[in-house]
């Protein structure tokens, strides 16, 4: 398995690989202290010999100096196993936080070209009469109107303009196209004589 910190990213299964590996090791490091348990209580630090100076033969000497030695050994290899485990989750960390703020980046950037890619609205829809063409063709208070037939940010010059195409289009459908929460939305008008005042209303 590769060390963290080597030429490939750590993965999860890195991790759950360690913490397996630290797992055995404290299986091992425990059976070792049952050990010295099971030899009269021997710890880690008590004499192995008698008041005078003998060695004990109520215990099995080999057997303690061999736990003991293996448990320094294990609790070493437990204490690098540590640290790679560490910095292994940090690895893990820092790529998630990573990858987050690449996605944050991109869907900004998305947005934002979004954004750009729509058109300039030269007229800002601010009353529609119920029941009026305008309303009947599905055109709804604050569209940003985009193009109006043949009309629009390149030739608008006032409000007038609007008006001559409404009265050359009576009784036939206009192309119109506005910006509605951000999005286009295109929609056939025909201008026509109605209950109300105008061909629009």
């Amino acid at each position: 398995m590769a060390e963290p910190g080597g030429s490939r990213p750590v993965t999860v299964s890195d991790v759950q690989q360690l913490v397996k590996r630290k797992d055995e090791l404290e299986a091992q490091i425990k059976a070792c202290y049952e050990l010295l348990e099971g030899q009269k209580g021997v710890g880690m630090n008590e004499p192995l010999v008698d008041a005078e100076g003998f060695p004990r033969d109520d215990i099995d000497l080999y057997q303690v100096r061999t736990a003991r030695h293996n448990i320094i050994c294990l609790q070493n290899d437990h204490k690098a196993l540590m640290k790679q485990v560490e910095e292994a989750l940090h690895q893990l960390h820092a790529r998630e936080k990573e990858k987050h703020a690449k996605d944050e980046a991109e869907a900004l950037a998305e947005a934002m070209s979004q954004n750009q890619s729509l058109p300039q609205a030269f007229a800002k829809v601010n009353a529609v009469t119920p029941g009026s063409p305008a309303s009947i063709s599905g055109l709804q208070v604050d569209d940003e109107i985009v193009e109006f037939g043949s009309v629009n940010v390149n030739n608008f010059q006032n409000l007038q303009n609007i008006a001559t195409v409404v009265q050359h289009s009576e009784g036939r459908p206009l192309s119109v196209t506005v910006i509605r929460s951000g999005k286009k939305v295109h929609m056939g008008l025909t201008p026509k004589r109605w209950a109300g005042k105008g061909l629009l209303g």
